[in-house]
């Protein structure tokens, strides 16, 4: 089995064969994104390989960035600035500033610009009645001025093209005859067929991008593994990180936009399981942001919608995951008061932090970590290049502060920790959850050499290191469920009358799940979920479970009962005498997939003590005074091990950092558990 979790900096590859774990990291290129993945395949021999699961942040970096294809946007006449406008709302620290503008809007950096948006003349009734019928000349006409500014792709939403798809149906056989076949197409109806015109319209601007991003990079990756040998399947991580089939997945690439932060959580939740613990906070420190996500009892949460950017709405189910700009490519400037920031721009790789001596001037959090002594110059990132410690230190030099030298190093860490520590503190109290409760699992590349420092600033369980900590959330994907879902609205108030109604919608969308799956479906239940609300609502309550067996007139109540429940869960409260109005209908059918298991190791014949150390070292500008750690490799650490702090742990492509007063343990899966013996 092999998972691959393509990062902007690095692209992690996992291989497990026969129970061993074998791993590599290769560079990350923008040119040739594909390639970075095959040259990883080569390197691990993915020829014997029956599975090949495949993460990419390529496509969401692409729209913060603004990367983007020229594509066109068609909609009901009147309404071409529905992406400006947005949900209308403003963020917290938005409120009250008159500057404040739309990430996404015309004033800033839109997706689509307002000259390549077009109204065409048609309008569809609520209820699918036809109050204007498409008038396809007209149509004609702005398909053909799409055509003069060559658009690569077309996004087509229609007002109420959920209930009836056929003006949107026409509309993009007409784009087929004016702009060809070669010229990608969305229509809302099929990409997100739900209510609620604007995250629909958001959702299938975003799959004509995807379709264009990915389409080329999925043939030249299906091809070059190919020639590798592989002859297994190939499988795409969506934003839950449950697997689709490579070709299912083109056909719903908006699904795609990102996935590796997800499987970071899902090889969390398959390793607290393991060691039990199942209230976890999840945190994934790659090269430009730190990533948090919560998990409580064992589960995840998933939503029904996500932003790619504020107000940026994507219709995908996909796990709930926050982010700060905080990680260790993350750029150390100065305030125009004079002192050190760090965040939110990012070295990225290419040129990367200045020690990686590609050209790169300014310092970044890997550049100080560089100088204090917790990483090594030689060995970086597998061995794939060394660390220049004067070009560290040159940029550190460089920067225009009157902060002294060893302030500016030890600053740079500390206020990357401290962003970190907030975001994960954010994510607690928004749950309402006790940070004691829970352990931090703390990976990605920069994870274990930055994150065991929050238990200083919160409150925290403990912090687990899991084994291969920089290519967690690529082990992740070994550990995921091959999901088929599909969801459709309707406005419907349950009650007897309308049962049968909605037993239809369920049984068409399962008629079409199972008849895309093939007879492996023939075995496998089929999970119903509706998002439903109190009549008079403007909001669902998402992911209400529906009773199993058919909905009848009979038994029609028993689904009213469920939301109650949901709802009472939820609030705090219900309101049985309100009718309960369901709106967008939900199923899902899941593959088992085989899954990685962590083998267990043999323990230490040791008698509680504390570990000796391999060498000794010194660490600079971590406190005031330079201290002695020592340095341990983790590949000679049995479970039982005891390390007092301070303390280095290497290995091949993550460092751990034990700090003053904290100790560390060796787990039976090799997992290395981080408690503080005294508070700072």
């Amino acid at each position: 089995m092999f998972g691959v979790d393509v990062g902007g900096t690095f692209t992690d590859v996992v291989a497990v064969r026969n129970g061993r774990i074998q791993v590599t990291k290769v560079p990350s290129s923008r040119s040739d994104p594909a390639g970075s993945v095959v040259e990883g395949a080569r390197r691990l021999g993915v020829a014997d390989s029956a599975v090949f699961n495949h993460a990419s942040t390529m496509g969401l970096n692409a729209v913060l960035e603004r990367r983007l294809p020229k594509i066109g946007f068609l909609t009901t006449e009147g309404f071409r600035d529905i992406l400006d406008r947005g949900t209308v709302h403003r963020p917290l620290d938005g409120q009250t500033d008159p500057a404040w503008r739309r990430p996404f809007g015309d004033a800033a950096k839109p997706l689509v610009p307002r000259y390549l948006r077009r109204g065409v003349r048609e309008r569809m009734g609520a209820a699918g009645q036809i109050f204007r019928p498409l008038d396809e000349d007209h149509a004609r006409a702005q398909l053909e001025l799409l055509a003069r500014c060559d658009v690569a792709g077309v996004a087509i939403c229609l007002l109420n093209a959920y209930v009836d798809p056929r003006h949107e149906v026409r509309l993009r056989e007409l784009a087929r005859e004016v702009l060809g076949a070669d010229v990608a197409i969305s229509i809302s109806s099929e990409t997100s067929p739900l209510a609620k015109e604007y995250a629909r319209a958001s959702t299938t601007v975003i799959d004509v991008i995807m379709k264009l991003l990915f389409g080329e990079y999925s043939t030249q990756l299906h091809e070059g593994l190919g020639e590798l040998g592989f002859a297994g399947a190939l499988n795409y991580a969506d934003c839950a990180a449950t697997l689709l089939p490579w070709d299912a997945a083109m056909e719903v690439p908006y699904r795609i936009v990102f996935a590796g932060p997800a499987a970071g959580t899902v090889s969390s939740v398959r390793l607290g399981a393991a060691i039990g613990r199942t209230h976890l906070i999840c945190a994934d420190v790659g090269g430009t942001s730190t990533d948090v996500s919560l998990v409580i009892d064992g589960a995840p949460f998933v939503q029904n919608t996500f932003e790619l950017e504020h107000d940026l709405v994507i219709n995908a189910l996909s796990t709930e995951v926050t982010s700060v700009g905080a990680g260790g490519g993350s750029l150390v400037t100065v305030s125009p008061s004079g002192a050190i920031q760090v965040g939110p721009g990012s070295a990225g790789a290419e040129p990367g932090p200045a020690c990686y001596g590609r050209g790169g001037t300014v310092p970044a959090v890997t550049d100080a970590c560089l100088l204090m002594g917790i990483l090594r110059p030689a060995g970086f990132a597998g061995g794939e290049f060394a660390l220049d410690v004067d070009a560290a230190r040159a940029a550190f030099e460089a920067l225009d502060t009157p902060v002294p030298f060893e302030e500016r190093v030890r600053s740079a860490y500390q206020l990357a920790v401290a962003h970190m520590a907030e975001e994960i503190t954010n994510v607690a109290v928004r749950h309402g959850v006790d940070p004691r409760d829970f352990s931090l699992v703390s990976y990605g590349a920069a994870g274990p050499m930055l994150l065991p420092a929050v238990l200083d600033l919160v409150p925290l369980r403990e912090a687990i290191i899991p084994p291969y900590p920089g290519l967690f959330s690529a082990l992740g994907l070994l550990s995921a469920d091959q999901v088929h879902y599909d969801s459709r609205s309707a406005y419907v108030v349950l009650g007897p009358d309308t049962a049968d109604r909605v037993e239809f919608v369920f049984t068409e969308m399962e008629s079409t799940l199972r008849a895309r799956v093939g007879d492996a479906a023939d075995e496998l239940p089929i999970r119903r979920t509706l998002d439903a609300r109190l009549v008079g609502q403007s909001w669902e309550t998402p992911f209400v479970e529906v009773p199993d067996g058919p909905i009848t007139a009979e038994t029609v109540h028993a689904l009213v009962e469920r939301f109650h429940q949901a709802y009472q869960a939820r609030n705090g409260n219900r309101f049985d005498a309100i009718p309960v109005e369901g709106v967008t209908y939900r199923v899902q059918l899941t593959v088992p997939a085989q899954k990685v298991e962590f083998p267990v190791l043999a323990r230490a014949d040791a008698d509680g003590g504390e570990t000796i150390p391999d060498s000794v070292q010194t660490l600079h500008h971590l406190t005031p005074e330079p201290v002695t750690a020592g340095e341990f490799d983790r590949t000679t650490l049995a479970p039982g091990s005891r390390i007092i702090g301070p303390a280095v742990i290497r290995e091949e492509l993550s460092t751990t950092v034990v700090l003053p007063g904290q100790r560390a343990t060796v787990g039976d899966l090799g997992e290395i558990v981080i408690e503080r013996t005294e508070r700072p």
